[in-house]
């Protein structure tokens, strides 16, 4: 099989030596979005974990987007949090995000610090229908 890059102006581009994601066969693995503008590659938000969180999830949507998928195809996500006394705010934007499909497994985890002074790092694998 062979990896195909993904990539899409419509979020930000890699900050490292990474693809927004890679597509193998019927897999789509998404790298880690932060809450970057895809326009100015500015932190979205202001400090506020909601409004983050929003702009992870809409970069994350046109990734998956680009690579042929949706929302319902996710079946796996990993959120990075850089404060574990935030995740009732971040899970309330997260299951909006969801409503109406079946939720993908989850871990989330506490990390010391996120690139670009991020509160939330979140990544994605998803399965294409063919």
């Amino acid at each position: 099989m062979t990896n195909k890059r993904i990539e899409t102006d419509q979020a930000p581009a890699a900050i490292g030596p990474y693809c927004q994601a890679v597509a193998v066969g019927d897999w789509v693995y998404c790298s880690g979005q932060l809450g970057l503008d895809p326009k100015n590659g500015e932190m979205r938000g202001n400090g506020d974990i909601e409004l983050e969180t929003k702009q992870v999830l809409q970069n994350l949507a046109a990734v998956l987007e680009q690579a042929g998928a949706n929302r319902g195809d996710v079946v796996k996500a990993t959120v990075y949090l850089t404060d574990m006394n935030e995740f009732s705010k971040m899970n309330e934007v997260y299951a909006q995000f969801f409503e109406g499909h079946t939720p993908p497994a989850r871990a989330t985890v506490q990390v010391a610090a996120l690139p670009k002074g991020a509160k939330v790092e979140i990544d994605f694998t998803a399965r294409l229908e063919r």
